[in-house]
């Protein structure tokens, strides 16, 4: 994928995530600095339930508007962590306790953060 591409991917995954009421979405620019990933996007679910809409509700959109499908889920919401890749773009969608436990913003604190 080009990485424009990825970036409007990614852009679009947080605003599908946003538009399903995901709190502290954030999408982290990582080319250069991981070999997993070009963008990251990272969001919270505030209930078993509500992890599970917002993955439904992303999935659904970003087939709607790009015609892409995730690679691999993680539909996990029991544990407050699910992945949904899309290869050149991760969204990680956790409870709030997961989220802070892991340090995933921490740990991606020196990456730029795209406006979406």
């Amino acid at each position: 994928m080009v990485a424009n591409d990825a970036m409007e991917l990614a852009r679009m995954c947080a605003r599908a995530a946003d538009d399903a009421k995901a709190e502290n979405v954030r999408v982290y620019d990582l080319r250069g600095m991981s070999s997993l990933t070009d963008f990251m996007v990272v969001c919270t679910g505030l209930s078993v339930p509500h992890l599970r809409a917002v993955i439904r509700e992303l999935e659904e959109a970003v087939r709607e508007k790009a015609g892409a499908l995730p690679t691999y889920v993680e539909d996990t919401p029991v544990a407050l962590w699910s992945v949904v890749d899309y290869i050149d773009v991760m969204v990680h969608i956790m409870g709030q306790e997961t989220r802070e436990f892991y340090g995933m913003d921490t740990l991606w604190k020196d990456a730029p953060v795209v406006e979406y």
